[in-house]
């Protein structure tokens, strides 16, 4: 280290080396500083979010879509038209053929035939209504919401109603399955509820059973028009 004096007084002269070394150091102790103010504003920006997140029992921080394990056609005597499952509580045949016997039997001395009904049934919400020798049946879990389980099921059923043209009865409904079926999928998709408009449904489901070779004719007006564009669009691109 080298030294110089001034007007009496030593001073220490620092070399290249050493200044060096105190720059690097405060360049590390800035960079540190700055390291550290950057966390903390992380973490106090993350302690608002938490005290603005709901909490996980909350309805907000829980609410799931609404969830149907299986939609059931059953004519008078409890024998199965159509059915569909989205869930795993029926793994087997005759699994689902038991259940359909015990929603049956509890359901078959009741009077359905003006509103929705509910029952419970197996930890399940069953909602059903009958029309002439046709039961139909939307289950849920015990959590679901009566009221959108009950729209889902009056969807199905004016939507099956439209289709059979006011005539749904069991030798109509095993004469249309394929409708019947095309009213499920447009309703239930992996059990999520897509649609409970009853036109939408019925509307959808029509237009997916159309035979485009069908004569005119034979077709609703709505089957006839999309089979009309669907010939013009055909033609269009030849």
């Amino acid at each position: 280290m080298w030294h110089l004096s001034i007007g009496g007084r030593r001073f220490a002269l620092l070399t290249t080396n050493k200044i060096w070394c105190y720059h690097n150091k405060l360049e590390s102790a800035i960079y540190n500083a700055l390291e550290k103010a950057q966390r903390e504003r992380e973490r106090d920006l993350l302690f608002q979010v938490l005290e603005l997140s709901p909490p996980i029992s909350s309805p907000l921080a829980m609410e799931l879509p609404p969830k149907v394990k299986n939609i059931l056609l059953l004519d008078s005597e409890g024998k199965r038209i159509a059915a569909k499952y989205y869930s795993g509580d029926w793994p087997t045949n005759t699994a689902k053929e038991a259940f359909e016997k015990a929603v049956f039997s509890k359901t078959q001395k009741t009077n359905a035939r003006t509103e929705v009904e509910v029952t419970a049934l197996e930890n399940n919400i069953i909602v059903y209504k009958f029309v002439q020798d046709l039961h139909f049946f939307v289950t849920g879990g015990e959590e679901e919401n009566e009221l959108i389980l009950a729209s889902v099921l009056q969807g199905l059923f004016d939507a099956v109603n439209l289709l059979l043209r006011g005539n749904a009865d069991k030798r109509e409904a095993l004469d249309n399955l394929d409708l019947i079926f095309l009213c499920f999928d447009e309703i239930i998709d992996g059990g999520i509820v897509l649609e409970t408009d009853a036109n939408v449904i019925a509307e959808k489901a029509g237009i997916n059973s159309i035979d485009p070779n069908a004569p005119l004719s034979e077709q609703t007006i709505s089957q006839a028009l999309a089979t009309a564009r669907e010939h013009l669009t055909r033609s269009l691109m030849k």
